[in-house]
């Protein structure tokens, strides 16, 4: 199945919803580290339930360009908002319907490992984002992230699994200086006692602890020089 028919699916079964409520715990912290001021233009790359452009706008009289390559995802994220200044459009990560240097700044979380071709996206990011715009990207499968590694094989779709240093690198040959790159840890999702193990599709609560408190979320920062 492709990505697209994959979260199409997910879409019309409501996942979109849930989706945004557990990356939220994360997600919060990655928004709140960018630097957006008024009137900024910043593109969220695969938008999913659009839940990161619409806080955006909650913080910052910002312009949110929502892009994923689900229709159904983008038709469900614009039937959340009526803000005006909030708009979805269907594309993917290779091809960014944005003119050169438009962008002040793009972030993406927990969808940029869906894309074709990573480092194509890279490359169409340098080229919509002005010099000092800034990419946040946010992964939770990573290669440091040991309890991730079966994910590809569980959602059906083919998915990218950079480490760390391999982000880094291929930030810099896309032209990108790396600001900074950290893990947050989710720290909300309640981890059961011992006793309750194995469960959530984790033999041990020391495992569980890794995935969540330990690995967390790789957050990438690029800065367009």
């Amino acid at each position: 199945m492709s990505v697209r028919e994959e979260f199409d699916a997910w879409a019309a079964e409501g996942r979109d919803r849930g989706m945004e409520e557990r990356h939220w715990h994360t997600a919060k912290h990655v928004l709140a580290r960018m630097p957006v001021e008024a009137g900024d233009r910043v593109l969220d790359l695969g938008c999913g339930s659009g839940y990161a452009g619409r806080a955006l706008r909650e913080t910052a009289d910002v312009r949110s360009y929502g892009l994923d390559g689900a229709p159904e995802m983008v038709r469900n994220a614009a039937s959340y908002t009526d803000d005006p200044v909030v708009g979805f459009l269907v594309g993917d990560f290779e091809h960014l319907p944005f003119a050169d240097d438009s962008l002040d700044h793009a972030v993406t979380m927990e969808a940029f490992y869906y894309a074709n071709d990573p480092r194509a996206a890279l490359d169409e990011l340098r080229r919509v984002l002005r010099p000092g715009g800034t990419f946040y990207c946010a992964v939770n499968y990573f290669e440091e992230s040991v309890h991730t590694a079966d994910w590809e094989e569980n959602v059906g779709v083919a998915m990218t699994r950079w480490g760390m240093a391999e982000y880094r690198d291929v930030f810099r040959e896309a032209g990108f200086h790396v600001a900074s790159q950290d893990t947050i840890p989710d720290r909300e999702i309640e981890i059961p006692p011992d006793e309750e193990f194995p469960t959530d599709g984790f033999d041990t609560r020391t495992a569980m602890v890794e995935r969540y408190r330990t690995h967390g979320t790789l957050l990438t920062v690029g800065v367009v020089p």
